[in-house]
């Protein structure tokens, strides 16, 4: 019997699982700043876990056999996660400081994914499906706001759509339109892994550590390294070369289940540990 070869490097569940560890070590910090204990370099190792995320993203809906399945777990969780937001804000369920998650990763996932879809169906060129799926998605938060600033009274239900069935890419607070344009470029390059790998690392550093110094007039040196981080996600880079292109073994459902289990445990946690130091 032939022994299976294992490729050198990290499977796309071990990445996964530092994703995961990153994420919560950022999560820690996000929830738990108030009280000043928690360290910053818990949300500086915590840039690295969102774009490991997205190129796992990238590489499970390129080689899922049901794309439908996938996606329809990620955006029924977005939909679940986004309506809790909503109501949060909503009812004022908010931490008496005003703080609430804003955690819609899930969503910003759930649009790239549509528009990937889209790019796959063009390059097959089924354009009367693939067109639309990139530029409904794209035009949606500008049709939005034509409307909601046309039609009184509309802004309710916008909102909610928003944080249901139709997150608006421009709005999302957790990734948001530079991730997706991110994702497209690392779908686009997906066979060549060191340029994707460079792409996502170039355009990091552009956004996040060049463009601030030109149109931030007062930023200095050490603000990169104390306030203005989100530049280190570039990094993730480096893990994302070791991959090896192996699925590895793991359990899916553990991956959907701890996003939202971990954020709203860590927020009830905060939230009680906010009115024992404020009482």
């Amino acid at each position: 019997m032939e022994k299976t070869i294992k490729q050198k490097g990290l499977t796309g569940f071990q990445l996964k699982y530092i994703a995961m560890f990153l994420m919560l070590l950022d999560h820690i910090h996000y929830f738990f700043e108030f009280t000043g204990k928690i360290p910053i370099w818990f949300s500086m190792l915590g840039r690295l876990s969102a774009p490991l995320f997205l190129f796992c993203i990238i590489e499970g809906f390129t080689h899922t056999h049901n794309r439908k399945k996938y996606f329809i777990q990620i955006y029924s969780i977005a939909i679940v996660m986004g309506l809790i937001q909503f109501f949060m804000i909503r009812f004022g369920l908010t931490r008496p400081d005003g703080f609430y998650p804003q955690n819609q990763m899930l969503a910003t996932f759930s649009v790239l994914l549509i528009i990937l879809q889209g790019f796959d169906w063009c390059a097959k060129k089924q354009w009367v499906k693939g067109l639309p799926a990139i530029i409904v998605p794209i035009a949606l938060p500008y049709l939005a706001i034509f409307i909601g600033s046309m039609v009184p009274g509309t802004w309710f239900f916008i909102n909610l759509l928003h944080f249901s069935i139709l997150p608006l890419h421009s709005w999302i607070m957790d990734g948001g339109t530079f991730f997706i344009l991110q994702g497209i470029l690392m779908y686009l390059f997906r066979k060549n892994r060191k340029l994707q790998a460079i792409i996502f690392f170039i355009t990091t550093i552009i956004l996040y550590a060049v463009i601030p110094f030109v149109i931030v007039p007062d930023i200095t040196l050490k603000m990169m390294f104390t306030v203005a981080f989100e530049w280190m996600g570039a990094f993730a880079a480096i893990l994302m070369l070791m991959y090896n292109g192996e699925k590895g073994k793991g359990s899916k459902k553990f991956f959907y289940w701890f996003y939202p289990g971990h954020v709203y445990i860590l927020y009830a946690l905060s939230f009680g540990l906010y009115l024992i130091l404020n009482r």
